[in-house]
Order: C-alpha cells, then sequence, then structure tokens
C-alpha cells in the first residue's frame, strides 16, 4: 500500500528531548498540515498529547489529538496527517480495533494523508504486531495492524552484548523464531533511525538497521541505504501448518538452525504429504508438512 511515511525506531533519543533527534525531518514531512495525534498506546492521553504537541510546536507544526474529538473516526477520516506515538503496541492495537480505527487510518492513508509513527507508531505500520518488542499487558482481537508496507520492522533493534551475562534470548534470536514460522522481511531498526517512505522508495535515515530474511544471513545496512526492494515482497506468515495433532517435528525448511527439537516422527520432504504413524502404530489423517501445497494451491498465510 505504502503511500507517504515517516517510520521512527523511537520517540526520545538518549539525553535528549522528545523527538528531538527527528525534528528536522518532522518539519519537512508534515510542512503546513495540521497533525492528528493518535495518544492510545499510553493511558494519559491529555499528558501524552501535551507532550507531543510541545514536540511538534518546537519543529513549527500544528498538532492536534483525536482522543478529545467527539468523533475520533470521523476525524481520521479527514485528516492530511497522522502521527501515531509510541508506547505498548497492544495497548495501542487493541484500542484501535475498538474504536475501528484501522480502516479508517488505512483509507486516510490511501486518500493522501501523511502517515508518521514511532515504536508503537511504527510498529502499526506492518502487516502484523508479531515483531513488537512489547509485554502483552491486554488482548487484542487479533495481530493484523494497518499493512501501510510490506514487511516487518522491528523497533529499538539492540545487539547483543557479547560480555553479558544474561541467559535470556537476544533480539536476533527472537527474529529468527519469528522466521522460523513466517516468511517475511524484518529490518530491525537501532534506536535513533528512520525510515522514509515515499510510493515504492524506502529509504534509511540517519543511523543503521539490520535486515533478516528468512533462510539467508542477516544483513547490516547503512543509513542512507535504499531499501526499495521491500516495496516488493509479498509476505507469508504461518508458512509452517500442520492438520493434526500431534504436531510431527518440521521438516527440512523450517527447522530451527541452533536449537534442538524433542525426537517426534518424520514427515514428508517439504511439499509433500505423508500419513504420520504414532507411537501405537495407528494411522492418522495425512499431515501437511511445511510449505506444502494444498488442494486449492499453496498453503494459506494469515495474519
Amino acid at each position: 500500500m505504502s503511500g507517504e511515511l515517516l517510520l521512527l525506531s523511537n520517540s526520545t533519543d538518549h539525553g535528549a528531548e522528545l523527538l528531538a533527534h527527528a525534528r528536522d525531518a518532522l518539519a519537512e514531512f508534515y510542512a503546513g498540515r495540521e497533525v492528528l495525534f493518535v495518544p492510545y498506546a499510553l493511558a494519559d492521553h491529555d499528558g501524552y498529547a501535551d507532550a507531543v504537541g510541545a514536540a511538534f510546536a518546537a519543529a513549527g507544526l500544528r498538532l492536534r489529538s483525536v482522543h478529545t474529538d467527539p468523533d475520533p473516526a470521523a476525524a481520521l477520516r479527514a485528516a492530511e496527517a497522522v502521527w501515531v506515538g509510541g508506547g505498548n503496541s497492544f495497548r495501542l492495537l487493541r484500542a484501535l480495533q475498538r474504536a475501528d480505527l484501522l480502516t479508517t487510518i488505512r483509507t486516510a492513508v490511501a486518500g493522501g494523508a501523511r502517515y508518521g509513527g514511532a515504536s508503537a507508531g511504527t510498529n502499526m505500520a506492518c502487516p502484523t504486531l508479531r515483531t513488537t518488542n512489547d509485554m502483552p499487558i491486554v488482548e487484542p482481537a487479533g495481530f493484523a495492524t494497518l499493512g501501510l508496507v510490506p514487511f516487518q520492522i522491528n523497533p529499538h533493534y539492540v545487539d547483543a552484548d557479547p560480555g553479558s551475562r544474561h541467559m535470556g534470548e537476544t533480539r536476533e534470536r527472537r527474529i529468527e523464531e519469528f522466521l522460523e514460522e513466517n516468511d517475511v522481511p524484518v529490518l530491525g531498526l537501532r534506536e535513533g533511525a528512520w525510515l522514509r517512505v515515499s510510493g515504492p522508495t524506502v529509504t534509511l535515515h540517519r543511523r543503521t538497521a539490520r535486515l533478516f530474511r528468512r533462510g539467508r544471513a542477516s544483513e547490516e545496512c547503512a543509513a542512507g541505504t535504499d531499501l526499495s526492494f521491500l516495496s516488493a515482497v509479498e509476505p507469508g506468515f504461518d508458512v509452517c501448518q500442520f492438520s493434526s495433532w500431534p504436531v510431527p517435528a518440521p521438516s527440512a525448511c523450517c527447522r530451527p538452525t541452533s536449537r534442538s527439537r524433542p525426537a517426534a516422527a518424520p514427515t514428508a520432504p517439504c511439499g509433500t504429504s505423508s500419513s504420520a504413524r504414532t507411537t501405537s502404530g495407528t494411522v492418522q489423517a495425512p499431515v501437511r508438512s511445511c510449505n506444502a501445497p494444498t488442494a486449492n494451491g499453496p498453503a494459506a498465510a494469515t495474519t
């Protein structure tokens, strides 16, 4: 879908004021337009609107929060520019779903409204919420987001510290796990970086990023990199699906490269079907291997 987008990894650089690092970019992107602010990622809408309003004023911009409008949907339908603030992405998505604002924002952008966001607001521009970093403090009705770009973004991407004794998963490992189940590029935006999207053109600004793709080594992207090829990707979600329980061992196309899994009944190679035999010797219904075509074509991808 694209359109005119400004997608920030973060809203505050260390030691700086809110949005100060992107002030010039915001001023250029939103020049001459009133910006409608979507504050639903934080609980304190009034306080959030005041803080972001002051940051936009410092960039010479006018901002009005949709939470103060008696009809937020109508306001967004008429908007010429939108800014979606960061915070908890699950809370933000649930609020947009409950107010039926996902379609409203998507339609406004298709009609020419400019869309900008930071952190959770950047997550919303992707097809799904699945590459957020946030704790699910609320339960949205599904993970599908705006789909303004066809690829995924991981804001606040941070590299592993080789000297750390923390034994939890690294961000890189979490993204690799996502790609075990889904076939869509993930761009890890480091702090201070942003994407400028103009139709099919995608450009990385200010800081570096790391690009992850299924079945390929991750790649480092320098500031100024033209990432327009990402506009042409066709995202695939839940590409490893099975039609029976218990789930058999993953076939080679989706087996993790560095983490062992418990032994299970073997499956046929990718693209074929087989009958899985249980430990008791009985035969279950045919099991579809990863990426196996169905009678109606390739396995369906859902969000």
